[in-house]
């Protein structure tokens, strides 16, 4: 039996954490990334939460993941995006 090289059985909703400063205009850039790599995103499926002294923002996305390739590539240009302290 071959290995696969993911768990996930694709399509999926795939939830996706990021973490960014709350004055850098990080959400809307991050959200600007989420629907580059999955186009029909719902705004509605995503979920804003500030750090108890407003400095950050935790930003959930919940997309519909196609594929393992397409979920690199979001983590990759997310990762890349300067306002970003972290993703998972």
């Amino acid at each position: 039996m071959a290995e696969r090289e993911t768990l996930l059985e694709f399509p999926c909703d795939f939830p996706i954490k990021a973490l960014g400063r709350m004055s850098s205009g990080f959400e809307a850039r991050a959200l600007a990334i989420v629907k580059r790599h999955a186009p029909d995103f719902d705004a509605a499926r995503m979920h804003s939460n500030a750090s108890r002294r407003g400095n950050y923002l935790a930003v959930t996305f919940v997309v519909r993941a196609t594929s393992r390739e397409q979920l690199d590539a979001l983590y990759r240009e997310l990762s890349a995006c300067d306002d970003l302290m972290m993703v998972f």
